[in-house]
């Protein structure tokens, strides 16, 4: 009888637990298999050889990282959005939907989906095509892995509000009285009254647990009626807008300009709201740069034009400012 296999899983990119990989250490480790996670794509010159290799990429521009990985595990099962292969893991694990959490040690919140699919169809966005139309997939209690965990709720849910059952998922976190990061964001188009005021009376926080944050994203210069319009009700329901992580897509339209990038990015600094850039072409170095001095709020002290002609003189300005 042959004993446990040795099993390489690998999370080629993302900071929160990949799902797909956890499931998969969980299924492998009740079958009594050795799992060994790694976040490292390369085989060390003294690592164990193995009877199967996993590899997850949710990120389109981790493409290298997979491309290297590929080559030192050819014969690695690797899926994933950013990988490619929209496989799912039935023919692997069947309905097995355990998680595995050892492999995240310093992770103390619980994270999953109370719902699946989409209701929009965005064009750069592989959610309906992977998905479907929205569908319920978990309760809030089943997310929660229970004591002495905190009650703490990542959630991965694309388009909460979506969902059939969103009504009762909001009563179930305010009666358990949870903490809720809506990590892909709240989709402000659709905010209306009854989501603003239900929005209102949940501790709704940052990736980190640590500050009220709601994520946003205003994508297309053609929403900004229907996108501040969002913001309007959510302020009405008591969610001020500097409670708003917006992120905004760049380089994905055609007929962009800078000017159209500044303007929905000067609009949402003025109402207090936080700009977060998400770059479509990581090859636009100008993008890249313009993403830099948002996300560090350096807008706050430098004008983007001086910044990006002279890096520089952010040190200088802020040298000024700390005498």
């Amino acid at each position: 009888m042959s004993g446990p296999a040795n099993i390489r899983i690998t999370q080629i990119d993302g900071t929160l637990p990949n799902l797909a990989l956890m499931r998969l250490s969980g299924w492998h480790r009740e079958r009594g298999d050795n799992v060994y996670f790694t976040r490292s794509v390369r085989r060390d010159m003294l690592e164990r050889s193995y009877e199967k290799v996993y590899g997850s990429a949710i990120f389109k521009f981790s493409d290298r990282r997979v491309e290297r990985f590929q080559t030192e595990f050819p014969d690695a099962i690797i899926g994933g959005t950013g990988s490619g292969n929209l496989n799912t893991l039935e023919p692997i694990i069947g309905d097995y939907m355990g998680l595995d959490y050892a492999n995240y040690p310093d992770f103390k919140a619980s994270i999953g989906f109370t719902q699946r699919g989409c209701r929009l169809s965005c064009k750069f966005c592989v959610v309906p095509t992977k998905e479907g139309k929205p569908r319920d997939e978990s309760t809030i209690t089943d997310i929660w892995r229970g004591k002495p965990y905190p009650r703490w709720i990542h959630l991965l849910d694309n388009d909460f509000f979506g969902a059939p059952s969103w009504r009762e998922r909001m009563a179930e976190i305010r009666k358990g009285e949870f903490k809720v990061s809506f990590t892909q964001g709240i989709n402000v188009r659709a905010v209306n009254e009854e989501v603003a005021a239900e929005l209102a009376t949940v501790e709704y926080r940052d990736g980190n647990f640590k500050r009220r944050r709601l994520y946003t994203a205003w994508d297309n210069l053609k929403d900004e009626n229907v996108f501040f319009r969002g913001v309007d009700l959510l302020e009405a329901a008591g969610i001020p807008p500097k409670h708003l992580m917006t992120y905004m897509l760049v380089g994905f339209a055609k007929n962009e300009t800078w000017e159209k990038i500044h303007h929905r990015f000067n609009r949402m600094v003025e109402r207090g709201i936080r700009p977060y850039p998400m770059v479509f072409d990581n090859k636009r170095k100008d993008l890249k740069k313009f993403q830099r001095w948002a996300i560090r709020r350096l807008y706050e002290i430098i004008p983007f034009e001086e910044y990006s002609t002279n890096p520089k003189k952010v040190v200088e300005t802020q040298e000024t400012l700390l005498q």
